[in-house]
C-alpha cells in the first residue's frame, strides 16, 4: 500500500497508485488526466460517459466502467482502489461514497488532489501559487471573478478556478504558472475537502464565506451539515479570514476555525468599518484593515455613486466588492488597483441583468438567484417588483422569503413543477398580493406566458424581476437557459407591441 502522506508534491512517486475516479464531467476528466500523467493506475466509474471523454480515456491509458451506480460495480470492488476521488455531484449518502468509507479507503475531491500537486509549476521564488478560497450561499462567482481581476490589475498572474468552471487541476498544470489561484468552492467540494487533515491538508493564504442561508439541504442531509461544510473554508488559513459582519454565522465560523498562528479576522459589511474591517462611510467604500494607521484612518476604494453608474450598487453587490477587495488587499493589491478594476468590471449574464425597458417597465433577469437568499437580495434591490418565482426547490422552504419580501411585491408569477408550496406560502403570509400560476408543461411556452402576465400586472415605473429562488432543472437545461428564454420572450413581446417605444438594453 502506498503511504499517502508522502504524496504531497507533483514530484512524489505516484506511479502504480490505484485510484478510482467517480464521475466523468469536466472535473472527473481533469482528475483522470492528471493521474495518468503522474503514472497512477486509474479506473473511471460513471453512469454515462461523455462521448469525447470516453474516447480520450483509452488514449490516456485509463480504464472506464459505465453503467448503473445504485450498487458497487464488481469492477470497482476488484480494482481495490487505494484512493477514491469523487466528482462533487456524488452526495455523502451515495452508495459508492458509503462503500468507500466503510472500506476505509481514502476519499478525496479534485481540490485535494490539486493541492497535493500544486508545485508542478512554481514561481521565481520556488514556491507554488498562493490560494484564495471563496464560498458562500450566494455571490461566489462574482466575488471570485472580481478578486482575480483585482489581482491581475495589481500585476499578479492570477486565475479564477474551481466551481466557477475551470478545474483547479487545469490551472495547476498550466505551464505558464500563476502567482495566485482564486478558488470558488461549492459546499459539495468543501464537504470532500473537510475530510482531510494533517500537515498535507490545504492551507490557503486567505478565505471567505460570503454568507450563509439554507441551500442544497438534500445533498448534505440538513442545515447543520451544510453549515459545517461551508465553515471548512477557513481551516488552516494563513493570513486573512474574511467574514460578513452582517451574517453572524460567518463570524462564528471564523471564531471556531483552526487557523495558522497570525491569521487575521477581517470583517466587511455596508456599515462604518472598525479598525480591522472594510465598509462604507458616507457613500464611500473604505479599507480600515490593510494600513498601518487603521486605528485612525481609512483608505478610499471607490464610491457608491461610481458603482451605481456601472450597475454595481445593489447592496449585495457592494458587499461582494468589499469582500473581494479584502482578499485582493491581503495579496498586495492597492486601492488604485481596486478602483481601476471596478471601472471596467461587468456582471455575468443572468445576474441582475437588465434585458429591456419598455413603456416605463424594466425587465430584469436574475435567473442565477437559485435559492431564497439570492432572491431576497434581488428583491431588496428592486422593491415593489413583479416577481417571477419558482422551480426546483431542492428541499428548501420559501416561507421565510415570502414572509419577509412577498407582501412588498406588485404581483407574483409562480412557475415550475413545485408551485404548491409557494402558492401556500403566499396564502399564509401575503394573501393580498395578486398571484398567477403558469402551469405550462412545455419549456417553450412557460416564459411567453410569464411575460404576458407580467406585462398586464406591471405599472409605469415597475420592474419585472426573474429571481426564481429555485433551481431550473425541472423545466430548463440550466439557470442560463431559463434566463435566456425569459429575455427572448421579453424581446418578442416588445416587438409584438409595434409602437416603436421599445428600448432593448445589453
Amino acid at each position: 500500500m502506498t503511504d499517502l502522506s508522502t504524496l504531497t508534491s507533483w514530484h512524489a512517486d505516484w506511479k502504480g497508485l490505484r485510484v478510482a475516479v467517480l464521475g466523468l464531467s469536466v472535473t472527473g476528466f481533469s482528475v483522470a488526466d492528471t493521474l495518468s500523467e503522474l503514472g497512477a493506475e486509474v479506473l473511471v466509474v460513471t453512469e454515462r460517459a461523455d462521448a469525447e471523454y470516453g474516447r480520450l480515456l483509452p488514449v490516456l491509458g485509463v480504464r472506464l466502467h459505465e453503467g448503473p451506480l445504485d450498487a458497487v460495480p464488481a469492477e470497482l470492488s476488484a480494482f481495490a482502489p487505494e484512493v477514491v476521488i469523487a466528482s462533487p455531484g456524488f452526495p455523502p449518502h451515495h452508495p459508492l461514497i458509503r462503500w468507500t468509507q466503510e472500506q476505509r479507503i481514502a476519499l478525496w475531491g479534485d481540490v485535494e488532489l490539486a493541492w497535493r500537486v500544486r508545485d508542478k509549476v512554481v514561481r521565481a521564488d520556488g514556491r507554488p501559487a498562493d490560494w484564495v478560497l471563496i464560498t458562500g450561499t450566494n455571490g461566489k462567482t462574482t466575488t471570485t471573478r472580481l478578486t482575480a481581476e483585482m489581482l491581475v490589475t495589481a500585476g499578479l498572474r492570477a486565475a479564477p478556478v474551481g466551481n466557477i468552471g475551470t478545474p483547479v487541476l487545469d490551472a495547476v498544470r498550466d505551464p505558464g504558472g500563476f502567482d495566485a489561484l482564486v478558488v470558488e468552492l461549492s459546499s459539495h467540494q468543501l464537504w470532500y475537502l473537510n475530510l482531510q487533515s494533517g500537515p498535507e491538508a490545504l492551507s490557503p493564504h486567505a478565505a471567505v464565506c460570503l454568507n450563509l442561508a439554507d441551500d442544497h439541504l438534500e445533498w448534505h442531509g440538513g442545515a447543520d451539515a451544510y453549515r459545517d461544510a461551508k465553515a471548512g473554508v477557513y481551516a488552516r488559513t494563513r493570513v486573512a479570514c474574511v467574514y460578513n459582519k452582517a451574517d453572524a454565522a460567518t463570524r462564528e465560523m471564523v471564531e471556531d476555525a483552526e487557523v495558522i498562528e497570525g491569521a487575521r479576522a477581517i470583517g466587511f459589511d455596508l456599515g462604518v468599518p472598525g479598525p480591522s474591517d472594510l465598509g462604507v462611510v458616507d457613500g464611500i467604500l473604505v479599507d480600515r484593515a490593510f494600513l498601518e494607521e487603521r486605528a485612525t484612518s481609512a483608505l478610499e476604494l471607490t464610491t457608491v455613486a461610481d458603482l451605481a453608474a456601472r450597475g454595481l450598487a445593489a447592496p449585495h453587490m457592494v458587499a461582494n466588492i468589499l469582500a473581494a477587495s479584502a482578499l485582493a488587499r491581503s495579496l498586495g493589491a492597492t486601492p488604485a488597483h481596486i478602483f481601476d478594476t471596478l471601472e471596467r468590471f461587468r456582471l455575468d449574464p443572468h445576474r441582475i441583468q437588465v434585458v429591456a425597458a419598455h413603456a416605463g417597465v424594466t425587465w430584469v433577469d436574475d435567473s442565477k438567484a437559485t435559492n431564497p437568499h439570492a432572491a431576497s437580495s434581488s428583491l431588496a434591490a428592486y422593491p415593489g417588483a413583479v416577481w417571477v418565482v419558482g422551480g426546483l426547490l431542492k428541499g428548501v422552504d420559501l416561507s421565510d422569503l415570502v414572509r419577509a419580501r412577498g407582501a412588498g411585491v406588485r404581483a407574483a408569477i409562480v412557475i415550475g413543477t413545485e408551485r404548491a408550496d409557494i402558492v401556500a406560502a403566499f396564502a399564509r403570509h401575503a394573501p393580498a398580493v395578486p398571484l398567477f400560476e403558469v402551469d405550462h408543461a412545455e419549456t417553450e411556452d412557460v416564459m411567453a406566458r410569464v411575460v404576458e402576465l407580467a406585462a398586464d400586472a406591471a405599472q409605469d415605473g415597475d420592474t419585472v424581476l426573474l429571481a426564481p429562488a429555485a433551481a431550473s432543472f425541472d423545466q430548463f437545461a440550466s439557470y442560463s437557459d431559463r434566463g435566456d428564454r425569459f429575455a427572448d420572450a421579453v424581446r418578442a413581446w416588445i416587438e409584438g407591441q409595434g409602437d416603436g417605444a421599445s428600448r432593448p438594453t445589453d
